[in-house]
């Protein structure tokens, strides 16, 4: 599939603003923003009868990335899929129960089990691409589409443990106890990881994000030696353009605002921060300076403001807004550029009105700041 297949973008201001170029307005999108809070996403889900009949079922997954965009003014649409498709695919058996959250059938927490491990065949994960291809034709040139996956250690946490974690311990005493295990657990990760994305730019992806969702777990020195360092194998065998265009590439730790300036030295172009960092501070550290080298940053509102009254939710846009500054608006120039979000994925419980009013506001204020 080559570009030419594609609709030329009407509203190209995300991937503008991940390359650090000035924007008229401050891009919005959020994580999970196809999801439960919404009706419709849910009516569809009941139709496709479970969480992967609907991932892996092409025109289910297209049509449930498409109804955000149908209610809000969105920047950015972003692949409906899962971060656990990668090691599904490697033959540990992947489910989601209603109400539960993700597990495998089997885990590898053994040398028996990590010898096993090799990169998964990609054509056992076409469902993903193409739903990629779907994806992008559907939306017509609206706006930019964001493939995704999980980093190599978040992947490695829900392999060892075989499901979500509130202690982390079987993860942490193969990591302490089996260093060796565990690194062999990463680099295959890695390796699987890069042509898992590589193969989504191909099939029309125009960004891609790692999500490192449980890389703020660690300690200090574990973070580094774990999780940043497959995180960058990962980048360093991306591709960076296809067809003639820049493919950003976007990392996202929750809970690595501590490590910020490290991740600063990470060969991507956008770093995405939760709620708990400030974004000026951010952008002191590692936003750059007009002409030269520095990250785009995204996020990093709280997503439970969302159960505010719209009133409260425009104050709090405000205050991000205002946190990160005035973007720079220079149009012959790279310099500090913000994409807003939220500091991690959205509730169910969302009530769908309510961000209707976020993303109003980051509309209005963000041209307001620019005047």
């Amino acid at each position: 599939m080559t570009t030419a297949s594609f609709a030329p973008l009407s509203n190209d201001t995300f991937l503008r603003a991940c390359l650090r170029q000035a924007t008229d307005h401050t891009p919005v999108w959020l994580m999970r923003q196809a999801g439960r809070y919404l009706p419709e996403y849910c009516a569809t889900r009941a139709k496709a009868g479970s969480f992967m009949g609907l991932a892996t079922n092409v025109d289910y997954a297209t049509e449930v990335t498409l109804q955000p965009l149908e209610r809000y003014p969105l920047d950015a649409a972003i692949l409906f899929s899962d971060i656990l498709t990668v090691p599904d695919a490697m033959g540990l058996g992947l489910s989601f129960a209603l109400g539960e959250g993700p597990r495998f059938a089997k885990s590898v927490r053994d040398e028996a089990a990590v010898a096993e491990l090799q990169v998964p065949d990609m054509n056992k994960l076409r469902y993903v691409f193409d739903a990629v291809t779907s994806i992008r034709k559907a939306l017509n040139g609206r706006v930019p589409l964001i493939g995704f996956s999980g980093s190599p250690w978040t992947l490695a946490c829900y392999m060892v443990e075989g499901k979500g974690s509130d202690d982390y311990r079987l993860v942490k005493s193969m990591l302490y106890s089996r260093p060796d295990l565990m690194h062999r657990i990463l680099e295959v990760n890695a390796q699987a990881v890069a042509r898992y994305l590589n193969t989504q730019i191909e099939a029309g992806a125009q960004a891609v994000m790692i999500f490192d969702s449980w890389g703020g777990v660690l300690a200090d020195g574990a973070f580094q030696e774990f999780s940043l360092a497959y995180t960058a194998k990962v980048l360093a065998l991306l591709k960076k353009t296809h067809d003639g265009a820049t493919i950003p590439r976007l990392v996202f730790t929750k809970g690595g605002g501590l490590w910020l300036q490290e991740m600063g030295q990470l060969d991507c172009e956008v770093l995405g921060l939760d709620w708990t960092m400030n974004l000026g501070r951010a952008r002191q550290m590692v936003g750059g300076a007009v002409g030269g080298p520095g990250k785009a940053l995204q996020g990093n509102i709280d997503p439970n403001v969302l159960f505010a009254p719209p009133a409260h939710i425009q104050k709090e846009v405000i205050r991000v807004l205002n946190s990160f500054g005035k973007p720079h608006d220079d149009k012959n120039s790279t310099g500090p550029t913000h994409i807003f979000n939220l500091g991690h994925g959205i509730s169910q419980f969302t009530p769908p009105e309510h961000v209707s009013a976020l993303v109003e506001a980051v509309h209005q204020h963000s041209k307001a700041l620019r005047r």
